[in-house]
């Protein structure tokens, strides 16, 4: 059906114009009009047949694609979550870094950043999210070993104590240090064994010296959640919580709830989808911890409600799911005058995700009469999350080649609020 087809449709036209002007009378109106009426009725035949014909070529080229014969079935196929599971045990088996370090012994864990250039080496950060992932799995076939990574961890500290990002050099922070400890007790690690280092954090994070780590409602909302994990009878946990509490926004935007910025003193900065969930995360934790009063629960709750008005029609891509990027500046020890820049990317959709899947939020929600509402934000925050995967990886994606593509926390992220997911939508009694 190549251009003799067209040939064929062209002359089945020219052949009803010819048998129309032989056999219409002359009394219809002239040879003008015997021509008129033969020409219309060749030219529709003729479209006729040509709509005909590319119908059969579109029924017969749809299968010209080889079809992918199916592989060999053994059993029943694992779901999508559990093959997205089985992919990232296997990247992080592949990806493991050991090294022998002369001063620190045999290091085992990996890099900030899965498939970075050259020779991988453990970093506090990327072998404390590879520790954490690898306890969300529940792998056990041995390839990788909690107990190596936790010694590889105690091996790490920096030599005045407390953990620090690669970036950040000899200085211990607080928020590093609280990450490192929240995944060695998530791991088993006696709180007698954390105990020095859980005081030196508290001792150091302070406003006098770490102004900007309390002003940063991402460095607060980290170590509280760290020290939670760590050290749950901790004399510092209830402050915190207040510095997490009082530096709540009101939001005229949205009927005047109260909400997160990036910052927890003045100036707050806009109202902030993410720092939001960070908080009522860190809140909704240290409830189940602490237990909570009446303005906690009041300031939590508002949290809930301010992510539940989320404007966007859309979920899974709307404007509160949008990746952010904020930097956290502070006075370097050696030279005051400079500061040390650390760099934190945000995978919102994540904190959304596991914010709304908090306990208080549906109760929320359902005082409210606001379930269904939840559901689609939910749904939505979670489509976003499987969205930025493959093969159980995850790439920050915005497109400037000096990034790390494919960060051990976002990957930590994407899998355990995709879990927490699983864990909700399970409902074995519904058949």
């Amino acid at each position: 059906m190549g251009w003799l087809g067209g040939l064929g449709c062209a002359a089945a036209g020219y052949g009803v114009f010819q048998f129309l002007f032989q056999v219409l009378p002359d009394s219809l109106g002239g040879e003008a009009a015997r021509y008129l009426i033969s020409t219309v009725s060749g030219v529709g035949t003729g479209l006729a047949a040509w709509l005909a014909a590319a119908l059969v070529r579109a029924r017969t080229a749809e299968p010209a694609a080889p079809a992918v014969p199916p592989g060999p079935v053994t059993g029943p196929a694992p779901g999508p979550l559990p093959e997205v599971f089985a992919s990232a045990y296997d990247t992080l088996v592949a990806q493991v870094a050991v090294v022998d370090d002369p001063d620190r012994g045999r290091l085992t864990g990996w890099s900030h950043s899965l498939g970075e250039s050259g020779p991988g080496r453990p970093t506090s950060v990327g072998t404390s999210y590879g520790l954490q992932t690898l306890l969300d799995l529940g792998m056990t076939d041995g390839r990788l070993r909690p107990g190596e990574l936790v010694d590889t961890l105690w091996r790490l500290r920096l030599p005045g104590g407390g953990w620090s990002a690669r970036s950040q050099g000899a200085q211990a922070r607080p928020e590093v240090t609280a990450l490192v400890l929240g995944a060695l007790a998530r791991a088993g690690v006696s709180p007698d064994r954390l105990a020095q280092e859980v005081d030196r954090c508290t001792t150091a994070f302070t406003r006098e010296r770490d102004r900007a780590g309390r002003e940063s409602t991402h460095v607060v909302t980290t170590v509280l959640r760290g020290l939670l994990r760590a050290a749950p009878g901790s004399d510092a946990l209830s402050p915190l919580r207040e510095v997490l509490v009082d530096g709540a926004i009101s939001d005229r935007g949205r009927e005047h709830l109260r909400c997160w910025g990036y910052r927890l003193d003045p100036p707050y900065g806009p109202p902030s989808p993410l720092h939001t969930a960070q908080a009522v995360v860190a809140l909704e934790r240290a409830g189940r911890v602490l237990g909570e009063n009446a303005g906690v629960r009041a300031a939590r709750e508002d949290g809930v409600r301010w992510l539940l008005s989320c404007p966007g029609a859309a979920h899974h891509s709307c404007p509160d799911l949008e990746n952010l990027r904020e930097e956290v500046r502070r006075p370097r020890p050696d030279d005051p005058a400079h500061h040390e820049v650390l760099n934190v990317r945000h995978f919102t959709a994540t904190w959304i995700l596991r914010a709304l899947l908090s306990r208080g939020a549906l109760e929320v929600a359902r005082q409210d009469g606001l379930e269904g509402t939840w559901r689609e934000l939910v749904d939505g925050a979670a489509a976003a999350v499987r969205a930025g995967q493959r093969d159980g990886i995850w790439t920050w994606g915005r497109g400037d080649s000096t990034e790390l593509r494919h960060p051990m926390w976002m990957t930590y992220q994407g899998l355990s609020a995709l879990r927490a997911h699983a864990l909700w939508s399970y409902r074995p009694n519904d058949r």
